[in-house]
């Protein structure tokens, strides 16, 4: 469990941590976040993790809180008061604390910064991976500009909660033309029959995922051949393999998409190489050694 907590330059327990009620993060879900997968104690794809950061910032205008090389370093000394050797460091960005009011003050406010990490069970995640999870599809009425990574997540988690309750490990959603964007917190993939991927190009419709970028570079390395292209969900259903990808579960397999078995119901082979391969070629921070 998370038990040291930063918030605004301050280390604070778990229990007593916690944000101005104007916050415009907590009221606006004015705020952007990023997570971070830890692996050994060490961060995993840091420098994209902290380039998407600041082009959400920036697309939101909010300034920087700090240099890039101060966040890395509560990154990295919340996850060593977390003990966390294999987990997920999550960072959050705000606007800042203003009385509530729809417009931006204009003289402009000091960034709420939050910071907290926590252990993953990473034997429970293989496992996962092993077998492999179904996927429930379900509109997708999101805001239009989901390239940004802001904490207005309520459409996610009404997906997620309606996939759980239907057994379902991720929701993928689906546009007014029955295409697939993603998942409700991942990037889906469908492996053709020929072997090539697919998975839907980056632009408004998708968040930039950085466990997705990471693959790219691997499919590159490999010559496995890979289409950016939207897909149907009956595509995606007829497809040899399909897998997610993110920060939290690398790449996922998926073996079924709405009750339909992918391929013989099983996480396939190339999915099951790419999961082995993603981390032989993922940036991994230095230790962090504290003074």
């Amino acid at each position: 469990m998370t038990r040291v907590v930063y918030v605004n330059g301050r280390y604070m327990r778990y229990a007593e941590a916690g944000v101005h009620v104007e916050d415009r993060g907590f009221q606006f879900a004015d705020a952007i976040y990023e997570v971070c997968e830890v692996s050994e104690g060490r961060l995993v794809d840091e420098t994209q993790h902290m380039d998407r950061l600041a082009r959400s910032l920036a697309e939101l205008r909010i300034p920087m809180p700090m240099s890039r090389r101060a966040l890395g370093l509560v990154l990295r000394e919340t996850v060593r008061r977390n003990r966390v050797k294999t987990g997920l460091v999550y960072l959050q960005v705000s606007r800042g604390t203003a009385p509530r009011d729809f417009l931006i003050p204009a003289g402009g406010l000091a960034p709420t910064v939050v910071c907290l990490a926590r252990r993953v069970d990473a034997a429970g995640r293989e496992q996962r991976a092993a077998s492999g999870i179904a996927v429930k599809t379900l509109p997708d009425i999101r805001w239009g500009r989901c390239d940004i990574k802001t904490v207005m997540l309520l459409p996610a988690v009404l997906a997620k909660e309606a996939a759980a309750t239907d057994g379902a490990g991720e929701a993928w959603l689906v546009d007014a033309e029955g295409f697939v964007t993603e998942g409700a917190s991942s990037n889906a993939w469908i492996v053709e029959r020929s072997g090539a991927l697919v998975t839907r190009q980056t632009g408004d419709a998708i968040l930039p995922g950085v466990t997705r970028r990471t693959l790219l570079d691997v499919l590159s390395r490999e010559n496995i051949p890979i289409s950016e292209r939207p897909f149907r969900v009956e595509e995606a259903r007829a497809a040899q393999e399909a897998f997610i990808t993110s920060a939290s579960g690398t790449v996922m397999p998926v073996v079924s998409i709405d009750k339909v078995a992918i391929g013989d119901g099983r996480p396939g082979a190339l999915t099951r190489r790419l999961r082995t391969l993603f981390h032989q070629f993922a940036e991994l921070s230095d230790q962090y050694h504290p003074r």
